[in-house]
């Protein structure tokens, strides 16, 4: 039954042109738009001598995790409870539950997809390094990624319709981006600040696909706040979510 849910929801996602949009090619669109620009292809001491695109891979990388999470799931997710499809399910043999994990499998893999199109074609067309410390680098990845989730979740949780779902998402979204890296990558960022940012989950999250692409194992601090994020934040979710 979990299975026949799961190919249902992915189906239903393929039908979302906005989704597939933002979540899988605008990141990727924004990382071939920057390393158009020929000064974003020079070494740069801000960036301790990295290039502006290699900054910005991590960057494009999270914004897929992002938008995901906050964005698409949670409207989502609030639409079939304002709907009322959540409380139908009830009475079926399919739990509400079986729902919420097909959803964050659909999500998840689909912002896994995207940051490997990143890594893909930041590799072939702008010859950005692979990173180094690929199992650090994939740890990170997930992690950030059960992080997004999780957020998207308490989203969910808080809001009643898919507008007020909307507003809290857009609220807790741009710090997000902020946080990531969007506006200024972390590499860049005054040493208060980037340790400030440090403790949020997309800021951590941003520092460890940096360390551990220049080879080295991501920081347990990193590691750390992302994993109490993701305890802390499905902790919430399961408290407050409500299937009807």
């Amino acid at each position: 039954m979990s299975t026949a849910v799961l190919k249902t929801e992915v189906r239903l996602f393929r039908r979302e042109p906005g989704s597939i949009f933002w979540i899988l090619l605008f990141p990727t669109l924004l990382l071939v738009i920057l390393g158009s620009i020929p000064s974003f292809r020079q070494p740069d001491d801000d960036f301790g001598g990295l290039r502006t695109v290699d900054a910005y891979v991590p960057v494009a990388v999270l914004l897929g995790l992002i938008v995901g999470g906050l964005q698409s799931m949670p409207q989502t997710l609030t639409g079939y409870r304002e709907r009322g499809i959540l409380r139908r399910m009830a009475a079926t043999p399919v739990r509400p539950s079986t729902l919420l994990s097909a959803h964050m499998l659909v999500y998840g893999a689909a912002s896994l997809a995207s940051a490997l199109l990143v890594l893909v074609v930041g590799r072939l067309g702008f010859d950005v390094r692979v990173p180094k410390q690929l199992f650090g680098y994939g740890l990170a990845l997930l992690l950030a990624v059960m992080v997004a989730l999780a957020l998207g979740s308490v989203v969910s949780a808080l809001s009643r319709t898919t507008k007020i779902a909307g507003a809290i998402g857009s609220a807790v979204f741009f710090p997000s981006m902020f946080c990531a890296g969007v506006w200024l990558p972390v590499q860049a960022m005054p040493d208060v600040l980037a340790r400030i940012v440090g403790c949020t989950p997309f800021g951590a999250a941003a520092q460890a696909l940096n360390q551990a692409a220049a080879g080295h194992w991501p920081g347990w601090t990193h590691l750390s706040v992302l994993v109490a994020w993701i305890l802390l934040l499905t902790g919430a979710a399961t408290r407050w979510f409500r299937w009807e």
